[in-house]
């Protein structure tokens, strides 16, 4: 039976209300989270490099090879503040197939930086989880942006304000990695 304030449109379940044997008809839904965007960020105690990708943009390995070669770029760009505190580059990423693309591997064997190796499901080294992404969460929380430039400011200001905000993380990365290893990748506390 039709109800006059909605039209015989019931929100909830995407269908109208109609007589007994008549025809529904389904209605679509609103997409209630908006468009999503991707974030690909490098860091050690400070953000080296990020990407926003627009939306509907994803990480293949061209891509992946083209951020590390903006990675190794940013890198050099900031050699005196690095060279004072490391000799070389170790690189902690996960085994997603654009990381371990053929074009990647290539490409990182010219950088000559040493590729930690990652065990295939170790939460417990996933420090982005913890010491970025839930902060940024937080922080997104009442967040609505009209745009993707609004969108890349507010990333933009983020990332300047977080100072120094991983030393905590990225000093207890050594030891969690060796413990995940030592464990064959099983959980541990």
């Amino acid at each position: 039976m039709k109800t006059p304030q909605n039209n015989g449109i019931d929100p909830e379940a995407g269908k109208s209300w109609v007589n007994p044997g008549q025809p529904s008809t389904s209605v679509a839904k609103q997409n209630i989270h908006g468009s999503k965007l991707l974030l690909c960020i490098w860091w050690d105690q400070r953000v080296i490099y990020y990407e926003l990708l627009k939306p509907n943009e994803t990480i293949t390995g061209d891509r992946y090879r083209l951020q590390l070669i903006r990675l190794s770029h940013a890198l050099k760009e900031r050699q005196s503040e690095y060279s004072k505190r490391h000799d070389k580059v170790i690189l902690l990423h996960d085994n997603a197939r654009p990381h371990v693309a053929k074009p990647v591997k290539m490409y990182l064997g010219t950088l000559k930086w040493d590729v930690l190796p990652h065990p295939l499901y170790s939460p417990d080294i996933a420090l982005s989880d913890y010491h970025l992404f839930r902060s940024l969460a937080h922080d997104l929380t009442d967040q609505k942006f009209t745009s993707y430039e609004n969108c890349q400011k507010w990333v933009d200001l983020w990332i300047s304000s977080k100072d120094k905000f991983f030393q905590r993380g990225i000093r207890l990365l050594p030891e969690r990695w060796q413990k995940v290893v030592e464990c064959d990748g099983k959980y541990f506390e």
